[in-house]
């Protein structure tokens, strides 16, 4: 007897745990997107908007035997779903796979693709005019923009702002050291410990020249800027409590086999888990294998076995641009840095497009 599992969320654990599902359960796969938007390209295609469609996906060959409803879910029991529209559907399973929110440019903020489009090809052309670039935020993210901006525009001036003392300090010092040599080798003017002590006059992604102070009493004059921080776990249709509840930071507790606590039927994979590991897409579609092969064993009357293991230490793949970068992955003898040539070839160069392009059959 087949089985209904729904889906919240078409992101990189939801597509993926959906497509692992499809041929043996009735997937449906809920998600208010028009297409799936691959996060990792966004900062490229902010500065190349010619390149900017690669990141676009639309879900209409995601599933052969599944559906695509789109629409946002509201309220999430353990026996389904009701929807922004009223519907209700019910499931035997349920996988909480709702992601994250983050600012433009690194995630969209519009559900529309040609919306999306249309407001990259706006920034790109208010970046393009600015001779100034401030990123509020030293992170991967803010990092990353800094390299694409530099790899389209080098004489830009590009300064980067974070209250924290060290970059990556979870991460291997060679890690450190070589990102310092790349950014200072762009010409980025990277100023840690300080932050700026109010947002700028004017929106992020507008070209308006501003000076703002900092905490530490320096003045940034620039044309343009862009936040790179605030993540928001979604997370909201739990806030009735009749499914679960969350921690203080948005997440859901998960077991071993990222079932979320006290229920055997219910399945939490990507951003809103409370996994201690990086909110990152590679981590998201591991979870996707084991909550997938857990469901499948629970279909055909097996006991559900797959655990997660977060790594035991922290990966990074930090594209500066197309040809730059640095990385770190795991080893049989420990965290291992990657040189920048290494980090293209796996990453930088195309940002896994073809990876996409296959699991959502756009070839």
């Amino acid at each position: 007897m087949s089985r209904t599992v729904v889906v919240i969320g078409g992101g990189y654990g939801g597509a993926a745990v959906a497509k692992a599902l499809d041929q043996e359960t009735d997937v449906v796969l809920i998600e208010p997107k028009d297409a799936f938007v691959h996060s990792a390209g966004a900062l490229r295609a902010l500065v190349r908007p010619d390149w900017a469609e690669n990141v676009f996906f639309p879900y209409d060959r995601l599933l052969e035997r599944g559906r695509v409803v789109r629409d946002r879910v509201v309220s999430a029991d353990p026996d389904g779903v009701v929807l922004a529209s009223g519907e209700r559907i019910d499931a035997d399973y349920l996988v909480l796979a709702s992601g994250s929110s983050y600012p433009f440019p690194a995630k969209m903020d519009t559900d529309a693709t040609a919306e999306a489009l249309d407001r990259l090809r706006s920034a790109h052309k208010e970046l393009a005019g600015a001779d100034r670039v401030l990123i509020a935020g030293a992170g991967p993210v803010g990092l990353e923009l800094s390299g694409e901006i530099k790899a389209v525009w080098p004489g830009k001036r590009v300064t980067v702002v974070d209250p924290a003392e060290r970059l990556l300090p979870a991460f291997l010092p060679e890690v450190r050291d070589e990102l310092h040599r790349q950014l200072d080798a762009l010409g980025v003017d990277l100023r840690l410990g300080t932050a700026l002590a109010d947002p700028p006059p004017t929106e992020p992604g507008t070209n308006a020249t501003f000076t703002a102070r900092t905490t530490t009493g320096d003045d940034i004059t620039a044309d343009i800027w862009f936040r790179a921080y605030g993540v928001h776990i979604n997370g909201d249709y739990l806030g009735d409590g009749r499914l679960t509840t969350r921690t203080a930071q948005g997440h859901v507790r998960v077991t071993e086999t990222l079932n979320v606590h006290g229920h055997d039927n219910v399945y939490a994979i990507g951003d809103i888990t409370d996994l201690r590991e990086a909110k990152m897409a590679g981590h998201a579609m591991r979870h996707a294998e084991v909550a997938a092969a857990n469901i499948l064993a629970q279909v055909r009357g097996e006991e559900p076995t797959d655990v997660y293991q977060p790594l035991p230490h922290p990966a990074l793949l930090l594209p500066l641009g197309p040809d730059g970068g640095v990385g770190q992955l795991p080893s049989p003898d420990g965290p291992t840095a990657l040189p920048a040539r290494q980090v293209a070839e796996i990453k930088g160069a195309d940002l896994y497009i073809g990876r996409f392009t296959e699991l959502f059959d756009t070839a």
